[in-house]
């Protein structure tokens, strides 16, 4: 095994030019989870690419904190708190949206709850409550998004799953996270072969271990070791090593790409080293 040492990550650009129109320019995107982590991050690249935005977090402020930062360099993005595991509240938050922004590009959903335990300590109600913050919440933002997403004819839906969704990790107790994640995995095919013939486009991102205030809360100092031995680039992930696929999967670059994982995870699919 080598021992080569660890490299930091690369310094994101946080720059607010972009190029003429930029990549996304005039995209209108709905994301969710836009609090931190992930979500904060490509909230920030879409919107310097061009796009506009509406964001929402379960988070109380935290999403309309994020977006002010944002609309005070002259973005157009918005943000609200919603909390996504209510049907009615979700479904309210995309219409909402889809009327302020005249219609919808992109759905990117990236929020998600969380919930670990070995599975001989795993109770129903966790078991429930899991597959309730992350797949469920997937079916209440794309649900109400779709007929706005096939009214637009172009259209590009992004599923947030993971590298859980891949394989087993014994230490991390993620029976019900890993059940939950390749659900969103067999969604994403499903939902992009019904969409296909009136142009909405699904794709999914399978993260590695990323750093976020979220997966910092319920990874100690062992398990994230454990985790960067997994992996072939021996750090962690950052928001912004996703956001710029996402730029992409956002984009009519990708208008050939659908039903697809794609695996950001800094190698820990591949093998070991």
């Amino acid at each position: 095994m080598s021992t080569s040492p660890t490299r930091p990550a690369p310094s994101p650009t946080t720059s607010a030019s972009a190029p003429p129109g930029g990549r996304l320019a005039g995209k209108r995107v709905l994301l969710t989870g836009t609090a931190g982590g992930q979500g904060e991050a490509a909230q920030a690249v879409f919107a310097r690419e061009g796009a506009r935005v509406v964001g929402c977090d379960v988070q109380p402020g935290a999403a309309e904190a994020t977006a002010g930062v944002l609309a005070a360099e002259g973005l157009d993005v918005v943000g609200h708190t919603v909390d996504l595991a209510d049907p009615v509240a979700a479904a309210r938050w995309v219409d909402e949206s889809a009327a302020r922004l005249g219609g919808i590009d992109v759905l990117y959903n990236n929020a998600a709850g969380a919930g670990f335990a070995p599975f001989d300590q795993m109770s129903l109600d966790l078991w429930r409550h899991v597959l309730h913050v992350e797949l469920d919440i997937v079916f209440h933002a794309t649900r109400p998004a779709w007929p706005h997403l096939l009214a637009t004819g172009n259209a590009s839906v992004i599923n947030t799953a993971s590298m859980s969704g891949l394989r087993g990790i014994a230490p991390l107790g993620q029976v019900a996270h890993s059940a939950a994640k390749g659900g969103v995995i067999a969604m994403t095919r499903s939902l992009a072969a019904e969409g296909a013939e009136q142009g909405v486009r699904v794709n999914a991102i399978s993260p590695g271990f990323v750093t976020s205030p979220a997966t910092d809360m319920f990874v100690g100092d062992e398990l994230r070791e454990f985790q960067m031995g997994m992996h072939l680039i021996r750090r962690p992930g950052t928001g912004f090593d996703i956001a710029h696929l996402a730029v992409y999967l956002a984009s009519d670059e990708s208008v050939w790409v659908t039903g697809q994982n794609f695996s950001v995870d800094g190698g820990v699919t591949a093998g070991f080293r």
